[in-house]
């Protein structure tokens, strides 16, 4: 059994490895490379802005050069998929038209589930891989039958959160070689391996927001999105008037424009259908049960309708612990002690120590 769960040699087993040209997927390229696999590696043009060269962008522009670098160095193949229209189909719109409904979207989850997951996983098994392999920061154990996902042993850098929403076929095709070193290992190893990328700095979350502002491009390609409305109070006393739901995220407490409270107010509340912003004080931001939908899960063929365990929803936040209680494609998650800016179309992703059980969109 080799190092990625094949009964066969490294040189009969063909991996795909989805390279975005930054530091991580061109080690874990390498690595495998090193290893004796037979390695192809694969770029995906994501948008057009070839001459961006913003350090922190990925697959797109000198992000495409990078990755070929590596592979040129490396002696394997590499392969540019363009992949513009798959992506603005999955992951800009939806990111468009999450603000304009009044929702705070995770494009790294979409773009996981969509173009990453679907459409280059299914394009690795046309190739012939046998396995999809990326530069994500988690753990998969388990066979190719009934894989389980679990954090990274690198917490600072545990990525398991924008996996959830990853299929249980998806899963058991998927590899991770990174998920068992530290971040400041990978960059020494793409040092010893003399990659032009060693001192890349990581993308960004938004990788394909190149102004200063999300709200530029959801303006841009939603022109009508700006459409005033009314601010209430927690009370429902008008305060005064916004530019645009699209404008606002729940916990915003900068830029509201408005003015002469005793206490300082946040967005609470969204309403698309009112096209109205709700204000209150931090206290009222703070809930402890949360709503969600659509659950993915990957915690065994049972789905438990009660569990104790723990949830977060926010990638960097500490998972706390509470009850999941799960009917049908809904559900919800009690937290023992209340959170603040809990906001539709962000996430709620549940643990058990440090295997991901599953999660959910949050609706309220």
């Amino acid at each position: 059994m080799n190092s990625l769960g094949f009964d066969k040699s490294e040189k009969d087993t063909k991996v795909v490895v989805a390279m975005s040209g930054g530091v991580d997927s061109s080690v874990a390229a390498v690595m495998l490379k090193k290893q004796g696999y037979d390695v192809t590696g694969v770029t995906l043009k994501l948008y057009n802005n070839s001459n961006i060269s913003k350090s922190k962008s990925c697959c797109a522009g000198t992000d495409i050069d990078d990755a070929k670098k590596v592979a040129l160095k490396y002696n394997f193949e590499h392969l540019v998929l363009d992949y513009q229209d798959k992506f603005f189909d999955g992951v800009i719109n939806n990111f468009v038209e999450s603000y304009a409904n009044g929702e705070t979207p995770i494009p790294c989850v979409k773009c996981n589930q969509t173009v990453k997951f679907s459409d280059l996983l299914n394009e690795a098994k046309i190739i012939g891989a046998d396995a999809l392999a990326t530069g994500h920061y988690a753990i998969r154990k388990g066979s190719s039958d009934n894989a389980s996902l679990y954090k990274a042993i690198d917490y600072s850098k545990d990525q398991s959160f924008f996996l959830f929403a990853t299929l249980q076929e998806q899963l058991n095709y998927v590899r991770f070689p990174l998920g068992g070193y530290k971040k400041s290992e990978i960059r020494q190893y793409a040092k010893e391996y003399k990659l032009s990328v060693s001192d890349k700095p990581d993308s960004q979350d938004i990788c394909f927001v190149t102004s200063d502002s999300y709200r530029d491009l959801v303006k841009n390609l939603n022109p009508g999105v700006n459409k005033k409305g009314i601010i209430y109070d927690f009370n429902n006393n008008i305060l005064g008037t916004h530019n645009g739901i699209s404008n606002y995220t729940i916990g915003q407490r900068k830029g509201i424009g408005i003015s002469g409270s005793k206490e300082a107010l946040y967005v609470i509340g969204i309403n698309k259908d009112q096209n109205s912003i709700t204000l209150g004080t931090k206290e009222k931001l703070k809930k402890n049960v949360i709503n969600f939908k659509k659950i993915n899960w990957l915690g065994g063929n049972i789905l438990p309708k009660e569990l104790d365990c723990s949830a977060k929803i926010r990638s960097t936040q500490e998972d706390l612990p509470g009850i999941l209680d799960i009917k049908n494609d809904f559900g919800t998650f009690t937290f023992d002690a209340k959170l603040e800016g809990t906001s539709p179309g962000q996430a709620c992703v549940f643990y058990k120590n440090d295997q991901l059980l599953g999660g959910g969109w949050i609706t309220a």
